[in-house]
């Protein structure tokens, strides 16, 4: 496995992480505790140490099948989760306040409330699962965190960038309490490449690149007949014409990398680790082929120069959240 640098602690993470989302029963359709806990132990096997989670997956219950996995596995792995929001708004609205959504002592008890799911005394990596950079001068956050860091409940500290807002949080690193950003990054969304990136590289920030695959669009699954299962929040994400631009869009970057990469999801992990301000990449895994398909392709390392810098012109900004 392919290794990367925490940049604050120097601590050596996968390169590959695990993104816990799906096996915490909410909103993702047909995960199973037991085949839940076999992969995550069968990542654990297979050299991946990065596992993020949040207390909002499923009310916890995806960070106590992490925990335990973690128990069963005998190995230290490195766990990031998320606190979110008191108002439980996903994004964080423009005229929110931190006292409504992030108030101290709130802070520090559902750090408390994922520490005891996790059976853990501390937690790797903690973060707001939603931000807002009106808030980045308040001592009502820095206080909790400093206190949280200053007891050891938690290492470090970052922010889950809201969805297709990779500037929202560069205020608050300023206060030096901010170790990691979690932003969405793929072949689509690339504006983190704007001033992201750049910021994190200067400032020793890890990134934590999420939702690799859009959702799945970018594996090349995706096509007008793709039906979710009941449920599946999926369904909003892809509708009406959705899924007919997306197959379009995966067609023509399919053109382009089918002479190095075997599949559109090896193209789509390969391209967002071949920027060096990433520091781990973070797909949903919920059945072992995917798992070890994903572990082949990371391997395989960075695309070539040339060709990562042709599928700028597949950039695509929109928002199919909203």
């Amino acid at each position: 496995m392919l290794m990367n640098k925490f940049l604050r602690s120097g601590e050596e993470i996968s390169l590959l992480g695990f993104g816990c989302w799906g096996i915490g029963k909410s909103e993702w359709m047909g995960a199973r505790d037991e085949e839940s806990k076999i992969i995550l132990r069968k990542a654990i096997d297979e050299g991946i140490n990065f596992f993020d989670t949040a207390l909002a997956y499923g009310n916890g219950h995806s960070e106590m099948l992490v925990g335990e996995a973690e128990k069963e596995s005998g190995k230290k792995v490195f766990i990031a989760t998320k606190i979110p929001s008191r108002k439980r708004e996903w994004p964080a609205g423009p005229h929110s306040t931190i006292e409504e959504s992030f108030p101290s002592d709130y802070i520090i008890k559902q750090t408390e409330t994922s520490l005891k799911n996790l059976k853990r005394d501390y937690i790797d990596l903690q973060q707001f699962h939603v931000w807002n950079d009106n808030w980045w001068d308040s001592d009502e956050w820095k206080c909790a965190v400093q206190k949280l860091k200053d007891e050891g409940k938690v290492r470090h500290f970052g922010i889950s960038v809201n969805d297709h807002q990779p500037e929202n949080g560069i205020k608050a690193a300023g206060s030096g309490l901010i170790d990691s950003f979690q932003v969405i990054f793929n072949i689509f969304e690339q504006s983190p490449l704007e001033k992201l990136f750049p910021f994190c590289e200067k400032n020793n920030i890890s990134i934590i690149a999420r939702v690799p695959f859009d959702e799945g669009a970018l594996t090349g699954n995706v096509d007008p007949s793709t039906i979710f299962p009941l449920g599946d929040w999926r369904s909003n994400y892809f509708r009406d014409k959705r899924k007919m631009d997306v197959k379009r869009r995966v067609d023509k970057i399919w053109e382009d990398v089918n002479t190095e990469c075997s599949s559109p999801a090896e193209a789509a992990l390969r391209y967002v680790i071949s920027f060096k301000a990433v520091t781990t990449v973070i797909p949903g895994m919920r059945k072992e082929k995917n798992l070890m398909a994903n572990i082949n392709s990371v391997n395989k390392g960075a695309l070539p120069h040339a060709l990562v810098d042709k599928l700028k012109i597949h950039r695509w900004d929109k928002n199919f959240y909203e």
